[in-house]
């Protein structure tokens, strides 16, 4: 337990050493107000802040049975792009859409029926962004084994994505984050 408590811990310093927590007026993609901004690409794009994040969601993985690792284009690429590197699992990208041109589809990578992927996304509110890529996953007879977020924002992610059978593993959660933070 202190192991799991130091790690968490100096991924909090490293995300508000490298400017991804903000204090102000924020609007969030949900078009809910906050008083706090986490700025995951602020993290996916300082070096060692994206190491740790990636060392502790390979860690969380290794107890899942998965066959690769995926995130939503375009905010969860560099995320799933490292921990793929990190846990040794192929990576798989799953697009918001269908693309139409070159060999088309909606997944990159090897999504067929059977495959067991695990899901990374930067911050969780609702889940209602990745609960799409779920879906789109599901249609192909692929499951998700769990969806890792580094933030959780505890507004209802974990219940929403319980509802189609998906488990929500945050390795930092925002109480977490802000007790820490303030």
């Amino acid at each position: 337990m202190k192991k799991e408590f130091n790690a968490r811990q100096s991924l909090i310093d490293a995300l508000k050493e490298c400017g991804a927590v903000r204090f102000g007026d924020f609007t969030l993609a949900s078009g809910k107000k906050s008083s706090y901004y986490v700025d995951i690409k602020k993290a996916s794009t300082d070096p060692q802040t994206l190491k740790k994040i990636a060392r502790e969601a390979s860690t969380v993985i290794r107890g899942m049975y998965a066959d690769s690792v995926g995130g939503v284009v375009l905010g969860s690429v560099p995320l799933a792009t490292a921990v793929s590197i990190e846990s040794g699992l192929p990576l798989v990208l799953v697009r918001k859409s269908d693309k139409s041109y070159g060999t088309g589809g909606r997944f990159v990578g090897d999504v067929r029926e059977g495959s067991r992927i695990v899901l990374l996304e930067d911050v969780t509110t609702s889940g209602g962004s990745v609960k799409d890529a779920i879906e789109a996953i599901h249609t192909v007879g692929a499951t998700v084994e769990a969806v890792v977020t580094v933030v959780d924002r505890e507004s209802g992610a974990s219940e929403n994505l319980a509802s189609v059978g998906v488990r929500l593993v945050p390795l930092v959660r925002a109480s977490e984050l802000l007790s820490y933070s303030q």
